[in-house]
């Protein structure tokens, strides 16, 4: 049997299974019950050395005559 050949029917076959394996236990590791509060901090991560909100940007474009009104 040829290389190609060989290493193409493990693809097929185990390595298909192995891959589906893997993905199947990162999804389960990454919705695990432990990881909410993981997956908390990292949404709010980027929040985390905020002093004040952002600038209006609307505001902050019309003419000042505009904001006196």
């Amino acid at each position: 049997m040829e290389t190609y050949s060989l290493l193409r029917a493990f693809a097929d076959s185990w390595m298909l299974l192995a891959m589906t394996i893997v993905f199947v236990l990162v999804i389960f590791w990454a919705l695990r019950p432990g990881s909410r509060a993981m997956h908390d901090d990292a949404a709010e991560s980027i929040f985390r050395h905020d002093a004040r909100p952002a600038r209006d940007t609307q505001t902050a474009r019309r003419p000042s005559k505009e904001l006196s009104k």
